[in-house]
């Protein structure tokens, strides 16, 4: 039991830091940085390591640039925090198994679809075929080549189908339905569920995204929907309740 305390604690702290790593390249990636040093963005001031420690820092220095005083957003110290959380109840829900990396893996590309998506409207390539080769390879450990080829072509059946719906959606409003970068998520999804899980989750997640659009509808906004943060939530919906719904859809079909 005390070793589960230990266990779960350090994989909290872990997950901290990964939500600070993410959200690093997040901001910094779709700006084609490659200097990942941070700075203020007022002031312009770069941050000394001791004053980048993840929410240590940021309490610490109460919530201001220690340069110009500046209000830091609690948004991402929020998410950081969140990081940890699921890392810890990775463990918590599943031990040591494939089902705990996969989950690290889906908060490790939540955060950073997240942060890419609601800021600048872009999912990252780099992360989502560095997490998909990783997921691939760890289903070939797992479960065999057949598995692995099962959800390699999964992947490409919703790939087809997601295109196949954005051409569609393309052709009725006149403008783009769906982002390459949704697309390209989707195959991840397949990748990840399987085919028929896939699609549950792609409906749970435009059923989340409803609101959203509607709100920028109503208040004539034409500002483009972030669809991949809903998307990654309906997945990882999914995910975690994977077996309540599997048995829901052996009893319907």
């Amino acid at each position: 039991m005390l070793i589960d305390i230990y266990t779960i604690i350090l994989l909290f702290i872990t997950g901290i830091l990964f939500g600070f790593i993410n959200r690093i390249i997040a901001l910094k990636l779709p700006l084609k940085k490659r200097e990942f040093a941070c700075s203020c963005d007022k002031c312009n001031n770069k941050y000394k390591w001791y004053e980048l420690i993840p929410l240590v820092s940021y309490i610490l220095q109460k919530g201001e640039c220690p340069y110009c005083k500046k209000h830091l957003s609690f948004v991402y110290q929020f998410l950081d925090i969140l990081s940890g959380l699921l890392y810890a109840l990775s463990y918590i829900i599943y031990g040591f198994s494939y089902e705990m990396l996969i989950m690290l893996i889906l908060t490790n590309l939540s955060i950073l679809i997240y942060i890419s998506d609601f800021k600048y409207y872009i999912i990252l390539d780099e992360p989502l075929i560095i997490y998909s080769l990783i997921l691939l390879i760890l289903k070939f450990i797992f479960f065999g080549f057949k598995t692995f080829l099962i959800s390699v072509c999964s992947g490409l059946i919703i790939f087809i189908f997601m295109y196949i719906i954005r051409l569609i959606g393309n052709k009725l409003f006149n403008q783009e339905s769906i982002g390459g970068g949704d697309i390209k998520l989707s195959m991840f999804f397949g990748f990840t569920l399987g085919v028929r899980l896939s699609i549950i989750s792609l409906i749970i997640g435009s059923f989340l995204a409803f609101p959203y659009a509607v709100y920028y509808s109503i208040s004539n906004t034409n500002k483009e929907i972030p669809f991949g943060p809903f998307l990654i939530t309906g997945l990882f919906i999914v995910f975690v309740f994977m077996e309540p719904i599997r048995n829901i859809l052996f009893i319907l079909f």
